[in-house]
C-alpha cells in the first residue's frame, strides 16, 4: 500500500526570517502551509546573527557606560566583564524570542517538518524518504559565514558563529573583513577590554557604504584604540599553542589571541538539490524574476539566497511578498534601495537609499548636507559625535539618501525611509515637528539645511 505524499498550499525550505514570515502571512491569507527546517525556526538571524550579536553590543554599551560614569556625576566601577553572565542574558534573549515564534507558528496552524530537506525537483522537498509536496514551493535556506582558502578555521581562528559563544573575553583580537560583521565585532571586543585589529583589503571600512560614513566610523574607531588596516590583505594566519601569527601584504607580522574571519556570508545552496533539479544558479545564488520566481514553475526563493543585500528584514519582507503572490494578491516588490542598513557598532551606522556616488551616476546633478551632531542637544547629552548627510535631486528634488552616524541613530532610520520611499522634498520633512530635545531633531535640522532654510546653524 502507497502512502499518500503530504501536500499544502504552500511548501517552505528554511525557517529563518524569510521562510517563517512567509509562512505566517500565507496563513493568515487561508493558505494550508508546511515549513521544513532543519535546525531551529528562527534561523540564523535568531540564534547565530542579528540577535545574539545586538545582545553582545548591548552589554558592550553597559561596559562603556560603567568606565565613563564619573564623566555624568555618577560614581560606579568597572570591575570586569562576566562572560558567563553575559551569555546568560544573550541566550535567555534568544529562548524567549523563539518561544514566542513558536507560540505563532502554532497559532496559525502551520506544519512544522523539523529534518534536512532536499529539494527533488517540480514543487517537492524530501525529507527522511518522506516527499512533501505543494502547490506552491518556497525556497529559503539562508547563507552561511564564508571563509578564505588557505585560512584554516580552528580554536584560535574563528567565524562569528564560533565568536558567538567564545568564553573568555581574548586580550587580543584580530578581525579579518571590516564590514558589518566584522565592525560589530571590533566594537565588542574593544569595549569588554580587548586589543583590536581590524585588516581590510578594501580602501575602508563597510565599503558597502557611503564614503562620509566609512571616513565617520574610522575616526571614532581610531579614537577608540582600535587600529583600522584598510587597503590591507592577509597573507597567513597559522595557529599557535597561544596565539595566532598573522602576515600581511604590507610585511607586516603580528601575533594575537584570536582572529575572526568576518569576510561575508554565501548563500546556502549546496547539496540542497536545487542545481541539479532544475533551479538555475548564478555564483551560488538563486536567479529570480523581480517577483522572486525562480527558474522552476511555481518556485520561489526569498532571503539570503537570492542576490542582494543579506539583511534579515529584507529576507522577512520578501517572505511576506511571495506569501501574497501566492494567494493572488498584487503585491509591490521589494526595491532594493528602499530597505534601511544599519551597523550596530558603537558608533552606529545607519542609512537608507542612495550614496552619493550612486546617487550621481543615477541623477546627475544633485545637492548634499551634513549636519554635524554637536549641534543636537540629545547627541551632546549622550556624549556622541557623528552626524547626518543628506542627498537629494537636483537643487529642487526629493530626497534619494540619508545616511547617519553617531550612537543610536539606528533608530532614526523609520523616518528617514518615509522620507526616501515617499520622495518627500526636504523643506516637507524639516516642517515636521520634531520633539526636543531628541536627536530626530537633528534629522529635520539636517532637511531643512538641504531646503536651504537651516535653523541651528552659524554663519
Amino acid at each position: 500500500m502507497t502512502t499518500a505524499e503530504p501536500h499544502s498550499d504552500v511548501v517552505i525550505l528554511g525557517g529563518g526570517s524569510g521562510g517563517y514570515a512567509c509562512a505566517i502571512r500565507a496563513a493568515q491569507l487561508g493558505l494550508s502551509v508546511t515549513l521544513i527546517e532543519a535546525d531551529k525556526v528562527g534561523g540564523t538571524c535568531l540564534h547565530r546573527g542579528c540577535i545574539p550579536t545586538k545582545a553582545l553590543l548591548h552589554s558592550a554599551e553597559v561596559a562603556d557606560s560603567a568606565r565613563t560614569s564619573e564623566q555624568f556625576g555618577v560614581r560606579a566601577s568597572f570591575d570586569g566583564i562576566d562572560i558567563a553572565q553575559v551569555h546568560d542574558y544573550k541566550n535567555g534573549t534568544v529562548e524567549r524570542l523563539y518561544s514566542g515564534l513558536q507560540g505563532l507558528l502554532a497559532q496559525h496552524k502551520i506544519t512544522i517538518v523539523n529534518g534536512y530537506g532536499t529539494y527533488v525537483g517540480g514543487r517537492s522537498i524530501d525529507v527522511d524518504g518522506t516527499r512533501y509536496t505543494g502547490t506552491s514551493l518556497v525556497l529559503a535556506t539562508g547563507s552561511y559565514p564564508r571563509e578564505l582558502p588557505g585560512i584554516e578555521l580552528g580554536r584560535r581562528i574563528l567565524t562569528s558563529d564560533q565568536a558567538l559563544e567564545l568564553d573568555r573575553v581574548p586580550t587580543s583580537a584580530t578581525v579579518l573583513g571590516g564590514g558589518v560583521i566584522g565592525v560589530e565585532f571590533a566594537s565588542i571586543w574593544r569595549s569588554f577590554g580587548a586589543e583590536v585589529t581590524i585588516v581590510e583589503a578594501l580602501p575602508r571600512l563597510i565599503a558597502a557604504e557611503d564614503p562620509w560614513s566609512s571616513k565617520q566610523l574610522e575616526r571614532a574607531y581610531r579614537k577608540r584604540g582600535i587600529v583600522c588596516k584598510t587597503d590591507t590583505k592577509i597573507v597567513s594566519a597559522k595557529e599557535a599553542a597561544d596565539s595566532v601569527r598573522v602576515e600581511l601584504g604590507d610585511g607586516t607580522i603580528f601575533d594575537t589571541e584570536l582572529l575572526l574571519v568576518a569576510v561575508g556570508r554565501g548563500p546556502r545552496t549546496d547539496g540542497n538539490g536545487f542545481e541539479e533539479n532544475g533551479i538555475s544558479l548564478d555564483k551560488g545564488f538563486v536567479v529570480t524574476d523581480e517577483r522572486l520566481r525562480t527558474s522552476v514553475d511555481g518556485v520561489y526563493a526569498v532571503g539570503d539566497i537570492v542576490p542582494g543585500l543579506a539583511l534579515a528584514h529584507r529576507g522577512f519582507q520578501q517572505g511576506i511578498f511571495v506569501a501574497e503572490q501566492i494567494a493572488g494578491k498584487d503585491p509591490i516588490p521589494v526595491a532594493e534601495h528602499l530597505i534601511p542598513r544599519v551597523t550596530y557598532s558603537h558608533p552606529e551606522v545607519a542609512s537608507v537609499g542612495l550614496g552619493e556616488e550612486a546617487a550621481r551616476t543615477q541623477y546627475g546633478d544633485i545637492s548634499t548636507v551634513v549636519y554635524d551632531l554637536s549641534g543636537n542637544g540629545k547627541s551632546q547629552i549622550l556624549r556622541t559625535t557623528g552626524g547626518i548627510k543628506v542627498i537629494r535631486s537636483g537643487t529642487r528634488g526629493p530626497v534619494i539618501g540619508v545616511h547617519l552616524v553617531g550612537d543610536r541613530v539606528g533608530e532614526l532610520i523609520g523616518e528617514a525611509q518615509l522620507a526616501v520611499a515617499w520622495e518627500a522634498l526636504p523643506d516637507e520633512v524639516g516642517r515636521f515637528i520634531h520633539a526636543h530635545p531628541s536627536q530626530n531633531e537633528a534629522l529635520g535640522e539636517a532637511m531643512l539645511a538641504l531646503a536651504g532654510t537651516p535653523l541651528h546653524a552659524h554663519s
